[in-house]
């Protein structure tokens, strides 16, 4: 009887396992109370990314994604750098208050993937790469970073959650479709720095204001 993975390439098969390992890492960034933590496990969706990345190029012979993978590359060190350094400066560590307890939200975040892989199926149908059934992970990993962001009371966690959304469009770009137009990928990046830059300055401007980062507090900036 024939192998069933012989017919896959090893490229494609690499693909699938990065996939998986963005699932996990977003299902690890929904439980994660710890910022730092919440961080490293960013980056190391990061480092996915690009390791994805790169192997596209290499099978598909698209030079260009080299360079993609290398500005994705940002992410896996300078914006985890930027929010380590947030965090030490308003002395933040941990992330315990959430609007949602750690298990109800790991319940939905399942609901949430089901919903996702039948939202995809359609679309992958269309698709007409070998990696086409990521896109359903790829949605996955977009819907439950938000699910992180609406699930949060700290800014800084919702920025997080942010930036791992764009990993889950980047992914279904470069696995599903093998890529997209250098231009819409540097547009991204550049609102993803701008937008950290911004949540920066933002942060530091409600711990001066309220020494707090919890959102309710803008509360009482609505007009009487």
């Amino acid at each position: 009887m024939p192998d069933a993975t012989a017919s896959v390439p090893l490229s494609a098969q690499l693909i699938h396992l990065a996939a998986a390992v963005m699932l996990l890492l977003s299902f690890a960034m929904l439980a994660q109370r710890r910022l730092v933590s919440l961080v490293n496990l960013f980056a190391a969706q990061g480092a996915t990314l690009v390791g994805s990345t790169l192997v596209v190029a290499y099978s598909t012979g698209q030079h260009e994604l080299y360079l993609s993978a290398a500005v994705t590359s940002i992410k896996v060190v300078l914006l985890p750098y930027v929010l380590h350094r947030l965090i030490r400066r308003l002395s933040l560590q941990w992330d315990t208050e959430t609007l949602v307890n750690i298990p109800t939200t790991m319940l939905i975040g399942l609901g949430v993937v089901i919903f996702a892989f039948g939202l995809a199926q359609p679309l992958s149908e269309l698709a007409s790469t070998v990696t086409r059934s990521t896109l359903g992970i790829a949605m996955a990993v977009v819907l439950l970073s938000f699910l992180m962001m609406i699930t949060r009371r700290k800014a800084i966690s919702q920025v997080i959650g942010f930036l791992a959304m764009e990993n889950g469009l980047f992914f279904a770009a470069t696995s599903a479709t093998y890529g997209m137009p250098m231009v819409v990928e540097l547009g991204i990046l550049l609102d993803v720095l701008v937008g950290a830059f911004i949540f920066g300055i933002f942060f530091f401007h409600i711990r001066e204001q309220f020494e707090s980062l919890e959102l309710s507090h803008l509360e009482s900036l609505k007009e009487d």
